[in-house]
């Protein structure tokens, strides 16, 4: 079994050069993820020169792209959006999202891409009476919004799910597909165009100017005009910004099955803690079905357990007896359940700014929405009818500070700090981790499998927020804003800018010896 996504072991390898000196575009594009690629090639599809920026490779920058599907029905999306910002809202995202879903499929015809598009039909379902309550009401909302959806209630295949459930509905004609073939495509044909993507070039800082100049970590620049930031949690968030989004992870496993017996189309649980399953074609009469599930806040552990839990659902409900590849995806969500595409802020001095993040699981769609919406306002173009609904400034009026999530004032602690340091520090077994006290200081603390102890700084760079740790990656996590880290503190995903700090403490442990 591989701890590699399955899309990216078999999409191909990507190979773009770092960036050096000074360069210029007419867009700079941060963020080599579904949404920094669509938006780059719709630009550069306009005739608009394009650096795009990746901090590590293209397409691994989402963890392999999640599940790699796209549909009108997400969970609980429209009766939630209808609750947070209005009918319209929900109405508008539905819209969006079905453009999106035939923008896919057209974009994919027209390059002539190999990239398994199948159409599906998509199901939420709800798997016990708590949550049969939250499908009636999305199904109603959906109704509301425009989409065709198709409600029942019943047990198991009597409503169309291979497995016992409460109740679903369903929509038919979604798609499937294998994202990293799609995504490398789309880079491709965005040099072919006149563009470059620029790959092992970490952004940390961005100077809002005429024009805007993003600085990579190693000293080099590109100055563009538009400066399109596509990093999950955006590194150039306003306070509006922070205070709206949260950062959260999914498990995704997978493994092979014969044809006959997988699963027909794609299902999405109404329940937060539900699970989300998919297949994709592998010849020889044999399918791959993708599990999804046990969704975490970054840094609370556990980890192992949640996998376990996962593949044991995967084994009972559809007979999927071997795990092949399991892989995490991380991802954003707005408190209103709206992505945020758009300029950054309404402010003049942010103007050349704009942002794309929010996908909440459901990052194909959002990405397609993210690379028309933003090109249309880049040329000037009258807005789409339900492009408000989407722009990052509606958080600068209607967000108040008591109704926002906690994010940068947050310090998360969920290990035990025993009286004693040393004896702390000495409970802690080679493979596992602990945050600790060590001479007044908050520590990350991991004891490799040869005894070593390694100790860095728990407290996040981006914005003070305490790191926990990841008991399968061997990461530390943020659980304010999803930066993520190496146990030796090496910077591994954004928005923070810098690694985790060396550890002080490490002075005073060195004169106990």
């Amino acid at each position: 079994m591989t701890d590699e996504p399955y899309w990216t072991t078999t999409g191909g390898r990507t190979d773009y050069p770092r960036l050096d000196g000074r360069g210029r575009a007419d867009v700079a594009v941060i963020g080599g993820g579904a949404a920094g690629l669509w938006t780059a090639w719709e630009l550069a599809r306009t005739g608009r020169r394009v650096a795009l920026l990746e901090a590590g490779r293209i397409v691994e920058a989402a963890k392999g792209g999640g599940a790699g599907q796209a549909s009108v029905l997400q969970a609980l999306a429209h009766s939630r959006i209808e609750r947070a910002a209005g009918a319209e809202a929900a109405r508008s995202y539905a819209e969006a999202q079905a453009r999106a879903v035939e923008r896919i499929a057209e974009v994919a015809d027209r390059l002539g891409v190999e990239c398994e598009v199948e159409r599906r039909a998509a199901y939420l379902y709800a798997d016990d009476e708590a949550s049969l309550a939250d499908l009636r009401a999305e199904t109603a909302a959906a109704h509301e919004a425009g989409v065709p959806v198709v409600d029942g209630v019943g047990i198991g295949v009597g409503v169309g799910v291979p497995f016992a459930v409460k109740g679903a509905a369903h929509i038919a004609d979604q798609l499937q597909f294998h994202p990293s073939k799609l995504l490398t495509a789309l880079a491709e044909d965005l040099v072919r165009l006149g563009s470059a993507v620029y790959e092992h070039s970490r952004v940390v800082t961005v100077d809002v100017g005429e024009p805007c100049v993003v600085m990579t970590e190693s000293g080099a620049s590109v100055a563009a005009e538009h400066v399109v930031v596509a990093t999950g949690f955006p590194i150039t968030a306003t306070k509006a910004v922070r205070r709206a989004l949260r950062a959260r992870r999914e498990l995704l496993l997978a493994g092979a099955m014969p044809a006959e017996l997988a699963p027909e189309a794609t299902y999405a649980a109404v329940a937060e803690s539900g699970v989300s399953v998919r297949t994709a074609p592998l010849g020889d009469g044999q399918r791959l079905v993708v599990v999804a599930g046990e969704k975490y806040e970054p840094g609370s552990g556990g980890v192992g357990e949640r996998y376990a839990r996962l593949a044991a659902w995967a084994a009972e409900n559809v007979g999927l007896s071997r795990v092949d590849y399991h892989w995490s995806a991380q991802d954003c969500q707005s408190e209103d359940h709206l992505p945020l595409i758009g300029r950054a802020s309404a402010t003049a001095d942010r103007r050349c700014l704009w942002v794309a993040t929010g996908s909440a699981g459901w990052d194909a769609g959002t990405a397609v929405l993210a690379g028309g919406l933003i090109t249309a306002g880049i040329r000037g173009q009258r807005p789409a009818s339900w492009a408000a609904a989407f722009a990052p400034a509606r958080w600068e009026k209607a967000l108040r500070p008591e109704d926002a999530w906690s994010g940068p004032v947050r310090s998360v602690v969920r290990h035990r700090v025993e009286p004693d340091e040393r004896d702390a520090l000495d409970a802690i077994r080679p493979g596992d981790a602990a945050v600790v006290d060590v001479g007044g200081e908050h520590c990350a603390a991991y004891r490799d499998d040869h005894g070593l102890l390694h100790l860095v700084s728990a407290l996040c760079p981006h914005l003070g927020c305490t790191v926990g740790f990841n008991d399968v990656e061997k990461t530390w996590e943020c659980p304010c804003h999803g930066s993520r880290f190496a146990i030796d503190g090496a910077l591994l995903q954004g928005p923070a800018a810098e690694p985790l700090a060396p550890a002080r403490a490490y002075l005073a442990l060195a004169a106990t010896e």
